[in-house]
């Protein structure tokens, strides 16, 4: 039996739409705080490669690479708990290839930014790159 799946209405935004909201949001909180923009949405070349939401530089040269992470309600552990141990890996993955390209390597972290009820939660040095 068909079942037609119901329309989008017309005033909804995509899902890309909301990501790329959060990012926005992410991004400003960031820039208020002092770090500049370096890249954004970079990513490797090939399949199963990383992609890293924002690459951005504190004032004191650190290197940052954000995940920004954005949810509507908190099942399955809300936000930060949705960077798991396989987009943990193929964001230093990422990182790496970013890095491969300076002449000299930065200190680096790798923080992550959740974006929930309207709320902006920047959490530094989430992870480290194993």
């Amino acid at each position: 039996m068909f079942i037609p799946q119901a329309k989008k209405q017309a005033n909804q935004p995509t899902t890309k739409q909301v990501g790329d909201a959060a990012e926005d949001a992410a991004l400003a909180h960031l820039q208020h705080a002092g770090l500049r923009l370096l890249v954004r949405n970079y990513r490797t070349p090939g399949r199963g490669g990383g992609e890293i939401d924002l690459i951005m530089r504190t004032p004191d040269g650190t290197c940052v690479f954000v995940e920004v992470r954005q949810r509507k309600t908190a099942s399955h552990g809300g936000a930060a708990a949705s960077v798991g141990a396989l987009k943990q890996r193929r964001i230093v993955l990422a990182a790496r290839h970013y890095l491969m390209r300076l002449s000299s390597l930065p200190p680096c972290r790798f923080d992550v930014v959740t974006v929930e009820f309207g709320t902006i939660t920047w959490l530094k040095a989430a992870f480290e790159a194993s």
